[in-house]
């Protein structure tokens, strides 16, 4: 479904989630790479700035800020083994947070939301490479089904409003995220951010890196400035109610054994590295086509995965009093 949100005199950018991962590389971006244009104006909020499960304070902080546009990052996020754990709180706190945000943003009239979705939320038993296409084809893996639907209902909401009040409501499918301001939880974070904590406190201890799972499990990885470059390009031209996906190609793909032994070389480690292969793998792959974002943007050039690697390592080892984990 295609929509034309229209030009406004102004843009003034509501960022829910702007304290985290993506948010803060949207910041950066923004900020630090001068991609702020005339006549936009950003605001980031954080959790301390609404209880976005809360409907009133929802409203509250949109009446406050009175948006144009909307990126909505904003969520109860977690690895592997929190949503193994936490099913139905994925679920429930998702579900409020992604209905308030909408609702509120139809209220205030929101020319353009921009939702994060995520490639973990496609079917488990399916072809790859998945598209944008597949999202609703059958149930998500068992490990993390209350966060996948909850998700799914977002691209559900989306063609609602746009079906029947004509809103420009969309969102980006990325696969998985890493970078500085990462949550780093060795027991909460994500694959990438807690193996450089792990890795880094063995390194200290002078131990083993003992990596959770076989290693053979298959990812692929996007760069959280890449990534906020494409948030950009989405918010301001993007026309689609449709989702897309935003990542690197197929041919990019490491195995979880790969991304280890990457994090080991950005981090000079020189101890031994094992695998708990009585530790879950999860989704052995949920390999995507980024077709659609070349037809779009041929020549966008990603960060090499090295190279990113390095900077986010880099910056844990600057940063690791004050980073989450």
């Amino acid at each position: 479904m295609s929509c034309q949100s229209g030009p406004t005199a102004r843009m003034r950018v509501l960022v829910t989630g702007g304290s985290g991962l993506v948010g803060r590389a949207i910041q950066h971006v923004v900020k630090e790479e001068g991609a702020c244009k005339q006549r936009e104006e950003w605001i980031f909020l954080s959790s301390r700035d609404a209880d976005l499960t809360n409907m009133e304070a929802t409203r509250a902080v949109f009446k406050k800020h009175q948006p144009t546009h909307v990126i909505h990052l904003a969520a109860m996020v977690g690895g592997l083994f929190k949503n193994m754990k936490m099913n139905l709180d994925f679920w429930r706190s998702n579900i409020y947070i992604n209905d308030n945000v909408l609702q509120a943003a139809h209220e205030v009239g929101v020319v353009k939301v921009v939702s994060c979705l995520s490639t973990c939320i496609f079917p488990d038993k399916t072809a790859y490479p998945i598209d944008e296409t597949m999202i609703h084809n059958g149930p998500p893996h068992q490990s993390n089904f209350g966060y996948s639907y909850a998700k799914r209902m977002i691209d559900v909401q989306n063609r609602a409003y746009f079906q029947q009040h004509g809103r420009c409501y969309t969102a980006v499918i990325p696969t998985n995220v890493f970078g500085p301001h990462d949550n780093f939880s060795i027991e909460d974070g994500h694959v990438l951010p807690g193996l450089i904590h792990k890795a880094y406190n063995a390194k200290k201890e002078g131990k083993p890196l003992v990596v959770w799972g076989s290693g053979t499990p298959r990812r692929q990885f996007i760069y959280s400035l890449d990534l906020a470059r494409l948030f950009l390009w989405v918010l301001r031209e993007y026309p689609e109610v449709d989702p897309i996906i935003l990542s690197v190609g197929e041919e990019d793909e490491v195995s979880i054994k790969e991304a280890a032994e990457a994090v080991v070389t950005a981090l000079d480690f020189k101890n031994e590295v094992l695998y708990d292969t009585s530790k879950a793998d999860g989704q052995f792959k949920k390999t995507a086509s980024n077709a659609k974002l070349r037809r779009y943007l041929p020549d966008f050039t990603f960060t090499p995965f090295h190279q990113a690697l390095k900077e986010t390592c880099d910056w844990f080892v600057a940063n690791c009093d004050s980073a989450r984990k």
